[in-house]
């Protein structure tokens, strides 16, 4: 089931649409404001998310640059053609003005999520013992699976596909941004020392390695 995020403080529109995705087989979770749709998002992952502008909190040109690796459909009242051509400069998706006809929404929706289900593959990466699966969201020692947050699994997923270089921290919070919009350059640090010793403990050794003043690399024997 394909789940989508709406992102409107109209609580009639929102349930409107919440209703028909519901009927059409969809998944649903609402945020109301900017600011809850950004908690809503560090804690789900959705497969596409229609946003509203003229949002309480932080609006939705705020909360669109901080939403990575998700089709996000602008639904709003704004028609002005430079603030369409704006925002999908900035990341959006597709742009549907209010009021609109539901069964144009509805193809639009199922349009993005058919694009973006082309464009994902799924993969296995392995490291030494360490098997990384991000279409199963796995992650294995030898047989013994490790369970690790949204957040370790995305830092994980970037050293083990870049297994023989240094990653940055910089360049480590720019990538992982697109899975997790959680992790900060103050809670990096907490993060990998949590990663490293779920894998410490399963594997009965160290599999990444801090370089002082770079960045952090997978560890090899």
């Amino acid at each position: 089931m394909k789940n989508i995020l709406i992102i409107d403080d109209d609580v009639h529109i929102g349930n409107m649409l919440s209703e028909t995705l519901i009927n059409e087989g969809y998944g649903v979770f609402r945020a109301y404001s900017g600011t809850e749709a950004i908690y809503v998002l560090s804690e789900k992952k959705p497969d596409l998310v229609l946003l509203d502008l003229m949002l309480p909190g932080l609006s939705g040109e705020e909360v669109l640059p901080r939403i990575k690796g998700i089709p996000v459909i602008v639904v709003s009242a704004k028609a002005d053609i430079d603030n369409k051509v704006n925002l999908l400069l900035g990341g959006a998706a597709d742009y549907i003005t209010k009021p609109f006809n539901i069964k144009e929404l509805l193809a639009r929706v199922a349009a993005q999520l058919r694009t973006n289900a082309i464009g994902k593959t799924a993969c296995v990466f392995t490291f030494d013992d360490i098997t990384l699966d991000t279409d199963a969201h796995t992650v294995n020692i030898g047989k013994n699976e490790i369970k690790l947050t949204r957040t370790e699994f995305a830092i994980l997923k970037t050293l083990i596909q870049n297994p023989t270089q240094v990653t940055a921290k910089s360049v480590l919070l720019d990538r992982i941004s697109e899975d997790t919009p959680d992790c900060t350059d103050s809670s990096l640090k907490t993060h990998i020392s949590h990663l490293r010793k779920k894998l410490r403990d399963a594997g009965e050794k160290e599999y990444i390695d801090a370089v002082w003043g770079i960045g952090f690399k997978l560890k090899s024997e």
